[in-house]
């Protein structure tokens, strides 16, 4: 049910009384994926607050504090700038706010490449302070060792693999990777790696699909599409791209609605009614009681 990171939900509105749920677990997620097959497809979705969590975490099987929240949430131009301090306050409101959902936390640029033992000792505070059930981490072959090093330790490691956006500036962009035989082969080395080392998952981002379905069939755990392949064990999304929220979105987004124009709609009208003084109005103002008799 709740952790210990849970509010109070007599006092705040934040937090109302979650049902009975026991929250899935690494284990059970690695677990779907049996003899190379996942009959139930893995669902995840970014969460940055700890509402957002509420709402998303009935539905879903992941909830990944992506560090996607750099541009999301800061407006950064890239993941890069992000913080491991940013990183835990949004873990742990993610964690605040849902029940059910294994929650994953990005490892922010900078904080695991250095080392295996740098990697721990940043991954430990993000498991110490934020009540997560893993971390995620980009790079294929060459952070093996650094995967190894970390489960070996009793901390579970999501792998990130083809276009990684903390590498932007070594890419050049977020094109899609893959497109040439030598690259190919590289991206499915680098899935292949991080499985051997004990990755209990690992994404797959901005590849052309046969690279998808390649590692997919390759890897024993479950691989998470995001502009991927529907082969893939399981799918991500960037919460607010597949809302709507911004204007533009990668190719591979599908918008499952547009809640930008609801919430500039609905901004319009507050505006319209303050400015003709229509708001607020007797339902939202305290009035005297009357004297009593």
């Amino acid at each position: 049910m709740s952790t210990t990171f849970q509010l109070d939900t007599a006092t705040s509105r934040a937090n109302p009384t979650p049902a009975p749920m026991k929250r899935l677990t690494v284990p059970a997620i690695r677990q779907r994926k049996k003899d190379g097959m996942t009959a139930e497809p893995v669902v995840m979705l970014t969460a940055y607050t700890a509402r957002q969590a509420q709402l998303l975490d009935a539905h879903c099987d992941l909830l990944l504090v992506g560090d996607s929240l750099g541009q999301v949430i800061y407006g950064l131009p890239s993941s890069v700038p992000v913080t491991l301090d940013m990183m835990i306050a949004h873990g742990a409101a993610v964690v605040r706010g849902s029940y059910h959902a294994a929650v994953v936390v990005d490892m922010p640029f900078g904080t695991y490449e250095q080392s295996p033992e740098q990697a721990f000792a940043s991954a430990s505070r993000v498991l110490k302070e934020t009540g997560c059930a893993a971390i995620k981490l980009e790079g294929g072959e060459a952070m093996a060792p650094t995967v190894a090093f970390l489960t070996q330790r009793g901390i579970p490691v999501m792998g990130h693999v083809g276009l990684t956006p903390q590498a932007v500036n070594v890419l050049g962009g977020y094109n899609a990777r893959g497109r040439n035989e030598a690259e190919a082969a590289k991206i499915v080395g680098d899935a292949k790696a991080l499985a051997d080392a004990g990755a209990f998952a690992i994404v797959i981002e901005g590849v052309v699909e046969p690279i998808a379905i390649a590692i997919t069939q390759a890897v024993p755990c479950p691989t998470i599409g995001i502009g991927a392949s529907a082969q893939c064990d399981g799918q991500v999304l960037v919460t607010e791209d597949m809302l709507g929220m911004f204007e533009r979105v990668p190719r591979f987004v599908k918008v499952y609605e547009n809640i930008a124009d609801v919430i500039s709609g609905a901004a319009a009208r507050y505006a319209a009614e303050v400015r003709d003084r229509s708001f607020p109005g007797i339902e939202q103002t305290y009035q005297p009681r009357a004297p009593k008799a």
